[in-house]
């Protein structure tokens, strides 16, 4: 065992008790938590620092306004809803179509059709706070449906794929793309069965594939290869996850955004707890990444700034094999 501790030490693995006490308890002072927790706030915030985000339809808060839901998605084919203070993929639905006769029926990204008092009925529950990270009552969010960019088409089920950078100090430090799969339920979770796919911060390329504990070459459902592909406006996203450190004051954060087919990249939220299983993606430790930015660190550097010191300073050990889109 100590051997085994040993071993992940050297390789800069960074573990979960020492991301909590060294990085966490230390750099995200708890009174900043709602700023990332309440998916609200850090759209008003995104909004407000010129980050582009998914548009927001309506706010249901309370039990008395679920019945407002119809009016919200009068003209909307397609929509998400969400809990405000969700997390994991819980508790949201995706929306991508109607019945053609009826259009109080909704089909979503799975291809099952609910009914109207289906969707009624689980935003009571979200208000009611089934979802939500303490218990306590929370809020629904409707919001703009991602049509995910075509890059990401070979290698996600029925889901919109996302992409998630650690940021240290307001320096990307680390990313990954998570892809939908059959067992995720189309969602890009890695806890429900997602793909990670770790990308060289240089190029934006990506790398092989982590499912659950084991290194995969293509997807499980789709069969292609996961290497290789080449993250549209990489470097914009890199500089907007930079960014996510001035908006929010957090400095270590996960920022999560998806690549909208017709709007680009879009910030869809952030996080001030984000796992480690990044660190299986990439194949490579957190801690070494993290103490060269703190030998290089530079308060004064602009979000643009620290995204190019990431781009040099953090290739691939294993450069995937060529790019199969351009940037």
């Amino acid at each position: 065992m100590f051997a085994i501790a040993k071993k992940l030490r050297e390789k800069g693995v960074l573990g979960l008790n020492e991301r909590n006490s060294d990085y966490i308890m230390r750099l995200n002072p708890r009174r900043l938590y709602p700023l990332v927790d309440d998916k609200v706030l850090t759209k008003e915030l995104a909004l407000k620092a010129g980050m582009a985000v998914p548009d927001l339809y309506g706010i249901i808060a309370h039990q008395g306004e679920v019945r407002e839901f119809a009016d919200i998605v009068r003209d909307r084919n397609s929509f998400v809803i969400k809990p405000a203070r969700g997390s994991g993929g819980d508790g949201i639905f995706v929306v991508v179509g109607r019945g053609k006769r009826k259009r109080d029926n909704y089909r979503l990204s799975s291809g099952l059709f609910v009914s109207e008092g289906e969707i009624l009925h689980h935003i009571s529950n979200t208000v009611g706070g089934q979802y939500s990270l303490s218990g306590n009552p929370d809020k629904a969010l409707i919001e703009y449906c991602v049509h995910f960019d075509p890059t990401f088409s070979e290698v996600s089920y029925q889901g919109v794929p996302d992409i998630r950078v650690i940021v240290y100090r307001g320096y990307p430090a680390m990313a990954m793309v998570r892809l939908p799969t059959r067992a995720s339920d189309g969602k890009a979770n890695l806890h429900q069965g997602a793909v990670g796919a770790g990308v060289d911060l240089r190029t934006g390329e990506t790398l092989n594939g982590v499912l659950e504990n084991d290194v995969v070459d293509e997807h499980p459902d789709t069969g292609a290869l996961i290497a290789g592909l080449k993250i549209p406006m990489w470097n914009f996203i890199l500089e907007s996850s930079a960014r996510g450190y001035d908006v929010t004051g957090l400095g270590y954060l996960g920022v999560d955004m998806v690549i909208d087919r017709d709007r680009g990249p879009l910030i869809l939220e952030m996080n001030a707890r984000p796992g480690l299983n990044i660190q299986i993606a990439n194949r490579t430790g957190l801690a070494h990444r993290i103490a060269r930015i703190e030998a290089i660190y530079d308060a004064s550097a602009s979000p643009e700034e620290r995204a190019a010191v990431a781009r040099r300073e953090f290739p691939a050990h294993e450069l995937s094999p060529g790019a199969r889109t351009e940037t």
